[in-house]
């Protein structure tokens, strides 16, 4: 097992900036074939093709992709890019997204919406599209990109926490339907100075959060070294960690009568307390609630 990826393909969606350039460069350095995409407008494709030339004249193997991850066809579109020029995808790094923030009182459904559709129905799109193939080939490694803002929550964040948290519904799923074939699904969860983050940071904490500090996790999380599915890493400013579900050990009233509200109600601070909390394994809470 490797740390170097020499010999893999991969596809970085939201490539052009940020921590996707960060991702798509750490990938190439290791040896990584590279799929850079971005959004179609003109801006966008610039910003792509710079990250494209700046890997080749590294000595890098790269090609753009300005397939939009909106729809499905752009998830299959920049699949059919990577198969036609390298033959294969090994890594899916599911990076896309902005942000249209509001408090839930005042934004409007069509931008729920919107980035919805990008960072969930984006990171579905493109999953859906590599998923036979790493199946069939029998290794796959996809990294999903979640936030804070859905294991936390933030101010006026619900449309991007939503969608967020949504990820990591579909990983949780997807780590056992992939673990067979060796396709492992991981998310990260970063906190980079970017564009999306434009304004927050000013000039010294903007270098303390640089992407590149990131991007290590997801060069991991890409090798044959990873051995894990259904993690969430945090990482930013140089520091890593996990988040991971646990449940309390809860208080048993038992099935032959139902416990009442009031019963809840007295019982209530044993429910909540953290003590003695148990990790929430994937599946192992159905399997105990239903045993064969």
């Amino acid at each position: 097992m490797t740390l170097n990826l020499h010999g893999r393909v991969a596809i970085v969606t939201g490539g052009g900036a940020g921590l996707g350039r960060s991702h798509a460069l750490l990938l190439a350095s290791r040896g990584a074939k590279l799929v850079v995409n971005g959004r179609g407008h003109t801006e966008s494709r610039a910003r792509v093709d710079a990250v494209v030339e700046e890997i080749r004249n590294a000595g890098g193997d790269a090609i753009a992709s300005y397939d939009s991850v909106e729809q499905a066809e752009g998830g299959a579109a920049m699949v059919a890019t990577a198969i036609a020029a390298y033959g294969k995808v090994d890594v899916l790094i599911n990076n896309a997204g902005f942000l249209r923030d509001r408090s839930f009182l005042k934004v409007e459904l069509e931008d729920i919406e919107a980035v919805i559709r990008v960072h969930l129905m984006g990171t579905i799109y493109c999953t859906k599209a590599v998923w036979p193939l790493m199946n069939e080939q029998g290794y796959g490694r996809i990294i999903f990109t979640t936030s804070m803002a859905a294991t936390s929550g933030n101010f006026g964040q619900c449309a991007y926490g939503a969608a967020k948290a949504g990820v990591l519904g579909l990983m949780n799923s997807l780590a056992l339907e992939g673990r067979k074939q060796n396709v492992l699904v991981n998310a990260l969860s970063p906190a980079a100075a970017t564009g999306m983050t434009e304004g927050m940071f000013d000039e010294e904490t903007a270098r303390a959060f640089r992407p590149e500090l990131v991007s290590p996790a997801v060069a991991w999380l890409s090798s044959e070294r990873c051995h894990v599915s259904g993690h969430t890493i945090t990482a930013g400013r140089g520091a890593f960690g996990r988040v991971h579900y646990f449940e309390t050990a809860g208080v048993r009233f038992g099935v032959g009568e139902p416990a009442t509200v009031e019963a809840f109600d007295a019982q209530f601070q044993a429910v909540d307390a953290l003590a003695g909390a148990e990790e929430c394994a994937i599946g192992s809470r159905m399997r105990a609630a239903f045993p064969a």
